[in-house]
């Protein structure tokens, strides 16, 4: 589903304990200061991250390259649009 390569580029962003809004407001801050086509992990712990974060990337034009499910949250690759 998604490139090696572009997991292993990927910048790691920890939001872990954050509850919403905070994981998407950090995730739009964060994705704002870097470069079209870069991509982000984003770490959470809060359950509704699993409908904020893709809802976030559609509005914003993000694309949403992988969602799971791991141990105590969840982790999402994002690609900043160009």
């Amino acid at each position: 589903m998604t490139d090696i390569a572009a997991q292993d580029e990927a910048e790691v962003y920890d939001l872990r304990g954050l509850k919403c809004p905070l994981p998407v407001m950090k995730a739009r801050k964060r994705l704002s200061t870097m470069r079209g086509g870069a991509a982000l992990w984003i770490e959470t712990t809060d359950p509704l991250a699993t409908i904020d974060i893709p809802h976030f990337c559609h509005e914003d034009g993000h694309a949403l390259e992988a969602s799971e499910r791991v141990e105590n949250g969840h982790r999402f690759l994002i690609r900043k649009k160009a």
